[in-house]
């Protein structure tokens, strides 16, 4: 990636944002060796759990056989295919067989739902999950996903919003918390004017992440544009001052 907009980027974030946790980016790779390959696990493992290593500065891979549930192959790209019997697991469930999420109303929404979601292929056999900081000059990510609380969803969401016309260049889809940091924010690459993604409103991911903690996932093409705004935006201003001086740095989330 461009090593100028890089480290730009680290100036800024250390600069109004005192040194929040540095977001993770992923990207779609054939050679296997760029991080740690996670092992397939024998039972049901949710992604977002696993993408608290990547976080503290331990990058990691995944393959189709890696993630552990069908929403994240699904939700990555390496398959369309749903798990048996899912308009029952977002809804009622089966008495005896299987219990209900609840999710959803009816199986008949969650039916219509499904059509409606969108679909696409990875275009690769692995993904990789790197923190920021730890991109190398080879590497080149497709999407920038912030695990973040208020003050910083909030500098973000205004940030991403300071070169655009439509106020509605951050949406919330109704999905997984996977599909909210990979799927929906991947697929906005190819928009002409790419939207940023609020979520991990998902309650079955929620105990993965901090109580306080959303997250905000921005394609590549679209955070390039943010980078370069930086400086001449809200963030330089005593209002943005304010909330800055509330944001601090989690040393735990640190090497």
């Amino acid at each position: 990636m461009d090593r100028e907009l890089k480290k730009k980027f680290e100036e800024g974030w250390q600069k109004y944002f005192n040194g929040a946790e540095m977001p993770l980016a992923f990207y779609y790779t054939d050679q296997k060796d760029r991080a740690e390959m996670v092992k397939p696990p024998s039972e049901h493992q949710c992604l977002i759990g696993v993408l608290a290593k990547a976080r503290k500065g331990k990058p990691v891979c995944f393959d189709v056989n890696s993630v552990g549930c069908f929403g994240g192959k699904r939700y990555l790209g390496f398959t369309e295919e749903i798990m048996p019997d899912f308009e029952f697991f977002l809804s009622c469930g089966i008495p005896g067989k299987l219990e209900g999420e609840r999710y959803k109303k009816t199986l008949e929404i969650v039916e219509e739902a499904t059509k409606l979601a969108p679909k696409f292929k990875a275009p690769a056999s692995f993904i990789v999950f790197k923190r920021w900081d730890q991109l190398n000059n080879t590497e080149n990510p497709e999407v920038v996903i912030f695990f973040a609380q208020a003050d910083v969803l909030s500098g973000l969401f205004t940030l991403s919003s300071f070169d655009e016309i439509d106020p509605n260049g951050v949406f919330a889809p109704f999905c997984a918390g996977c599909g909210s940091i990979v799927q929906y924010p991947y697929l906005e690459r190819g928009s002409s004017r790419p939207r940023c993604v609020l979520g991990m409103f998902d309650v079955s991911a929620r105990p993965f992440v901090p109580k306080e903690t959303l997250t905000f996932a921005v394609p590549m093409n679209k955070f390039a544009r943010m980078i370069e705004n930086m400086d001449e935006s809200f963030l330089i201003t005593p209002s943005w001052q304010k909330v800055r001086k509330r944001i601090k740095s989690d040393e735990r989330l640190r090497e």
